[in-house]
């Protein structure tokens, strides 16, 4: 609700200050004191366009200031001013919008004190008001704000509030899908590789020691002639050469029967004896080793060749997989690591398929409701709508809300099993339409004529639609135009009936609408020094009786009598609805 408003130097406005109640407030006056320029003003702090003319003669600058409840919009205000961090205090009640042009042209914008671009301002503003008279902020003639105004009607709240929680859930496995599906084809082509690594590297069954072993073996095998020669030699040193030249072994074995003589003759030397046996024993060993080993020496090319190729496999693993074994082994563990990742990632992707079949199937419910009420709420819409434009000699108009699909194999089911295109209202797609008069098709309602015809229309659309729409504060002008005395009392009472549900600010010349006031406001102007300058007056009872005389022609004694009456009839009616 719109509490109080200050204006400084404002187009004929020099210094001006309003404060506003609930209700009914009625703006009158002569042509040209300023009353639409009041509403201006109030357009200015709603993020309107501005106009270096707006500034007054004179003056660097015009400034307005307007005080707002924020009223049911509490929750959402609080949202937009956390995301543009513009959130002082995390209780508030009350918004001080406030805007600023230059007579250079510079306008500038601020919420509570804080400069904010004007698409933020407009945005907060489209919460607060609807002004009427002006398109810029005739938020029914926006067919996207149908839905919203239908779903009130309908009492799809609680509804809309599931499908909303729901719908974010889906929104989140989706982006979920799309990240892990953006990197699907990588992910095979990954697969692939680390499936051949390992297989590659399991296949050829290394183990830690095993290419030193093959050194040795190789090694060895490419020595055998030279070992050959001094195996050979060797047994030869141990055995001797036939009778002529003997052998270490037979040597040994004289000199230990020598030593056992002498242990005979003097037993101190039995530690040596035994030392000379002892020898003699390892020689025999030695003797018995080299027969074995020159037994099994044999050349073996194939062996060689079956060495070469083992090698030249852990080489070549070597080179593509670290340059070692324990770096091969290591390297196959961690790829098999990854190969698992990337197997759950499959995995996870099919449950997240699974969790957005289900999610699907739940909205695909919970919009086929709300479409259903919506359906039904939409036909005593257009019924109760097409009786207010009755009262207000608009008999012959017709009104309609239309509602429309549009297919997408990949949307919401209906009841009938076709799927749809869907978003955070369900599927359906809302607008209404309007012909205005006899003969004329129905239009969408922003190609209907301007002025009084389209404020009447507002006029039964708000009457009807009362409960269901939120936008606090309403704004009308011109709302009189083209209408009789007659009317302009149907008309007062049916503003007035939109005011127990909204704070209303109507500039009218009507003075059969403007006795249905709560408040009354009286515009004049006044030149001081040659400069014209807006006054605004709260008026008293007495005071509004003048006032709608002089509406009638002039302040005659007829006429305050009249307008008396006009006041007491509309005082009587409000009674009895109160």
């Amino acid at each position: 609700m719109l509490k109080e408003i200050a204006i400084h130097n404002f187009a004929i406005i020099d210094e001006l200050e309003l404060t506003f109640s609930d209700g009914f407030n009625a703006f009158t006056g002569e042509t040209g004191a300023g009353k639409s320029i009041i509403l201006d003003a109030v357009s200015m702090v709603l993020g309107g366009k501005s106009d270096p003319t707006f500034v007054r003669d004179g003056s660097g600058r015009a400034v307005i200031e307007a005080v707002f409840s924020c009223g049911d919009y509490k929750e959402v205000i609080r949202e937009i001013l956390l995301r543009e961090d513009l959130l002082d205090e995390t209780d508030f009640e009350e918004l001080i919008m406030t805007r600023e042009i230059r007579a250079e042209g510079r306008s500038i914008a601020r919420i509570n004190g804080h400069n904010v671009s004007l698409s933020v301002m407009h945005e907060i503003g489209e919460y607060f008001v609807d002004i009427h008279g002006q398109s810029e902020h005739l938020s029914l003639l926006n067919p996207r704000n149908h839905i919203h105004i239908l779903d009130r009607f309908a009492m799809n709240q609680d509804l809309l509030k599931v499908y909303h929680e729901k719908l974010k859930k889906l929104q989140t496995v989706q982006r979920q899908l799309k990240s892990l599906r953006v990197g699907e084809e990588e992910s095979l082509r990954q697969k692939d590789m680390l499936t051949f690594q390992i297989n590659e590297i399991e296949s050829a069954k290394i183990s830690e020691n095993e290419e030193v072993d093959l050194i040795k073996e190789r090694d060895r095998l490419g020595n055998i002639e030279n070992l050959s020669k001094y195996i050979r030699q060797s047994i030869q040193y141990l055995e001797g050469n036939n009778t002529e030249i003997p052998g270490i072994i037979d040597l040994l074995g004289l000199l230990t029967k020598s030593f056992e003589n002498l242990v005979k003759n003097d037993s101190d030397i039995q530690t040596v004896s035994d030392t000379v046996f002892s020898i003699s024993e390892q020689a025999n060993e030695i003797y018995d080793f080299l027969q074995h080993y020159q037994d099994r020496l044999e050349f073996n090319p194939h062996r060689l060749e079956q060495i070469e190729e083992r090698l030249m496999i852990i080489n070549g693993l070597k080179r593509k997989y670290g340059g070692s074994i324990p770096n091969v082994l290591s390297f196959a563990l961690k790829a098999q690591e990854k190969l698992s990742h990337l197997e759950n990632s499959e995995e996870e992707i099919e449950n997240l398929v699974e969790q957005e079949k289900q999610l699907l199937n739940e909205l695909s419910l919970i919009a086929c409701q709300l479409s259903e009420k919506r359906i039904a709420s939409a036909r005593k819409v257009s019924q109760d709508v097409e009786k207010e434009l009755g009262d207000l000699h608009m008999a012959n108009a017709k009104f309609q809300v239309s509602m429309t699909t549009r297919e997408d194999e990949n949307g919401l089911l209906n009841s009938s099993g076709q799927r749809f295109v869907f978003n955070e209202n369900g599927f359906d797609e809302v607008e209404f339409l309007i012909a205005p008069n006899p003969g004329e098709g129905l239009k969408p309602l922003s190609k209907i004529a301007s002025g009084g015809e389209t404020s009447r229309l507002m006029l039964a659309l708000k009457n009807s639609l009362a409960s269901a729409d939120a936008i606090p504060t309403l704004v009308f002008d011109e709302i009189d135009q083209g209408i009789g005395g007659r009317i302009g009392s149907i008309v007062g009472e049916k503003i007035w009936n939109i005011s127990r549900n909204h704070q209303v600010l109507c500039i009218t010349h009507l003075p059969q609408l403007a006795a249905f006031f709560d408040v009354h406001f009286h515009v004049s102007k006044e030149v001081i020094n040659g400069r014209t300058r807006t006054i605004v007056q709260r008026m008293d009872r007495e005071s509004s009786i003048h006032e709608m005389a002089s509406l009638l022609g002039s302040d005659s004694e007829e006429n305050i009598l009249a307008a008396e009456a006009m006041l007491k009839d509309a005082e009587t009616r409000k009674s009895k609805k109160k």
